[in-house]
């Protein structure tokens, strides 16, 4: 993959990520880098820098059906409640901008794919990430932040199951629902890198 990305891409998530980093941590605190979508971005500008298939794979097998159900609801101007604080005024216009960063993952990491191909290897890692993640998420965070939807899904928890039983539903549900199809998806459509 080497030579595959411009200098521009390279600059602009280079860039890009230290300023959201700066932004984010005094507004929302470390804990809000948890977000699978925010390490996605990391990932994939790690890729982009070092030209890592591997590193693009991963974010992709673990939130592109996501972010992209992100960037629809955002076209759709929140329909579905998942992008509605896209368009709430109580928080300032530049800060919501920041968000935007969700609109440039999936081509970013598509075009990676279908440049380098999908690394299989991504499958298990992001995998276990991921798993290390939720728990992490729901041992030491703040259950009203929600992080990864650990305690319920969307901005509250949910009171119709205990705790623990949703966030081992949603153990099951993610590697199986989310993950796994898209791994097989993604590795039929680009094979391997």
């Amino acid at each position: 993959m080497e030579g595959l990305v411009p200098l521009w891409l390279k600059i602009a998530y280079g860039i890009f990520v230290p300023f959201l980093v700066v932004i984010y941590w005094p507004r929302y605190g470390p804990s809000n880098f948890l977000w699978l979508s925010d390490i996605a971005l990391f990932l994939t500008a790690a890729a982009v820098i070092f030209e890592s298939p591997l590193l693009a794979a991963m974010p992709a097998v673990g939130v592109l059906p996501l972010e992209i159900f992100w960037t629809i609801d955002f076209l759709l101007l929140g329909r579905f409640g998942l992008t509605s604080y896209m368009f709430d005024g109580k928080y300032p216009l530049w800060l919501r901008a920041v968000s935007l960063f969700h609109l440039a993952l999936p081509p970013t990491l598509i075009w990676i794919l279908w440049n380098a191909g999908y690394d299989p290897l991504a499958y298990p890692m992001q995998l276990a990430l991921t798993v290390v993640v939720l728990i992490f998420c729901f041992l030491f965070t703040d259950p009203e932040k929600n992080i990864n939807w650990v305690f319920g899904p969307g901005e509250k928890p949910q009171k119709k199951l205990t705790p623990l039983r949703y966030f081992l539903l949603l153990l099951i549900v993610i590697p199986v629902g989310v993950i796994t199809p898209t791994h097989f998806v993604l590795n039929w459509l680009f094979g391997p890198a």
